[in-house]
């Protein structure tokens, strides 16, 4: 079976990010979607919580399966036995860093390779950031994510604004 992982923050996971893994199951046989633990980053939603939305908006698909890592995607992918990562791409901005990465994994693993998958043209203006920024002054962030994850925003929100001096609106 050929199997790719896709690897992210997914602090929230969007609709651009579920159309490339649609797509990459047109392309593999399966898909792990690998979450990034990244204490550097300051998450809006737990790593657990990330897998669980995942989860959720994946529903029982047994192509696809969504774990964590930590640390270095290359041996991430040794682990997993994986060869092929999918990365999404949304502009020529996200390319230069991608490119960077792709090659860096490359020299770290010979037999890694990185397949680059553009975004629709529905989706290549969302980004995770744009939907956290959009969701926490009260947008309306319907058409960018799944109903799911637009409900935990607004329930995340909804708690930090309800606190004393929380308000972003």
């Amino acid at each position: 079976m050929r199997i790719a992982l896709y690897p992210g923050s997914f602090d929230p996971p969007t609709l651009g990010h579920l159309s490339i893994i649609q797509r990459g199951l047109e392309v593999f046989d399966g898909l792990t979607v690998a979450v990034l633990k990244n204490p550097a980053k300051d998450a809006l939603f737990t790593v657990e919580e990330r897998v669980e939305l995942l989860r959720e908006v994946l529903g029982n698909d047994p192509r696809v399966t969504v774990k964590t890592f930590s640390g270095l995607l290359v041996k991430f992918a040794q682990q997993e036995n994986v060869r092929t990562v999918l990365r999404g791409l949304r502009a020529v901005s996200d390319f230069e860093y991608e490119f960077q990465m792709a090659n860096m994994n490359r020299k770290l693993d010979p037999q890694i390779d990185t397949l680059f998958m553009m975004t629709g043209e529905k989706y290549f203006y969302i980004s995770s950031r744009f939907v956290r920024d959009v969701a926490r002054l009260g947008g309306d962030v319907s058409g960018l994510v799944p109903p799911v994850v637009q409900a935990a925003l607004e329930a995340r929100f909804a708690a930090s604004n309800a606190a004393p001096g929380g308000s972003t609106k």
